[in-house]
């Protein structure tokens, strides 16, 4: 009688691994996620996380880009469980069919995120010259599903996943050029005035001006980017004239890949930042917010909101 063949502990638990790391990349591009919707800090220990989130590298067909990063942890964690979750003795052939089919899958999802993770670490050495631990992470966590989907699974034939790899890797690393190719030219966003930035097209209401004119004459400064869409959406709910009025120091460069002098001097780590008595604000404020934290005694009938 044929001995059956022993199955290598690598083969036996590579899934049950990749859908864990999976899930701790899903859970940690869904806090970015939320955070980046929210206008919030995010928690980390380098001050290079809000600068490297914030940049335009970060934002993806208007969309931050965590979320794409959760919805492909995600995707990963559904193609690695799905022959798991088929038991009995009467479901083995449909297991079988399962870990074939998503063997491919796996594999072209980790070289994808691979390659992706590896240019954006580029981008954090070369472009954006900041450190962010949530996007190192990443790419850890994506070079481990890539490993575990190559020398975790059995292969017949080891050329099937050298070639689909390398045609994977030039399709996402074109795609990732060409995706980012507008970061660079930052002629495609422009305010009225032909500076950098995005014009305001909301009008400014008496409380709007008033309140802009207080912020202004008590000191308080907003620190922003002309590519960060929080800081548009603040200077919205101010309007036109008085976006005008407020302190606001531009970060960026004109390029949108560095940071001015002066934000580095004052250690300003995201955008949008207000400083208001000495203290700092992350995050878009309300016009009510600001009046309260300002003391503001005007007019507060405001026509502008997100």
């Amino acid at each position: 009688m044929p001995r059956k063949k022993e199955i290598s502990w690598i083969h036996r638990y590579a899934r049950p691994l990749m859908a864990g790391l999976a899930a701790v990349g899903a859970v940690v591009t869904a806090y970015l996620t939320i955070n980046k919707f929210m206008g919030s800090s995010t928690a980390c220990p380098t001050k290079g996380c809000d600068i490297v989130l914030s940049s335009p590298y970060a934002t993806v067909f208007g969309q931050p880009l965590a979320l794409f990063g959760f919805l492909a942890y995600v995707s990963m964690i559904g193609l690695a469980i799905a022959p798991l979750l088929v038991r009995g003795p009467d479901q083995k052939e449909l297991r079988a069919n399962l870990t074939r089919w998503t063997q491919p899958l796996l594999f072209l999802g980790g070289t994808a995120m691979m390659v992706f993770s590896g240019y954006l670490m580029y981008l954090l050495t070369a472009e954006i010259k900041a450190v962010c631990l949530y996007c190192v992470g990443s790419a850890l966590l994506s070079t481990g599903l890539f490993l575990l989907a190559l020398i975790g699974q059995d292969w017949s034939d080891l050329s099937q996943p050298f070639f689909t790899g390398i045609i994977t890797a030039i399709v996402v690393l074109v795609g990732t050029l060409g995706l980012y190719a507008n970061v660079n030219n930052p002629a495609t966003a422009t305010d009225a005035n032909g500076q950098p930035g995005i014009e305001v097209t909301t009008e400014s209401g008496p409380a709007e001006i008033a309140l802009a004119q207080h912020l202004a004459d008590t000191g308080a400064v907003f620190y922003g980017a002309w590519w960060c869409p929080h800081c548009h959406d603040q200077k919205q709910l101010f309007g036109q004239e008085a976006a005008q009025t407020i302190l606001y120091v531009e970060c960026s460069t004109p390029d949108g890949q560095g940071q001015t002098s002066e934000c580095q001097a004052a250690g300003i780590t995201g955008y949008p930042t207000w400083e208001i008595n000495g203290e700092r604000l992350s995050g878009t404020q309300t016009l009510e917010e600001l009046a309260q934290l300002t003391g503001y005694k005007g007019p507060t009938t405001f026509q502008n909101s997100i």
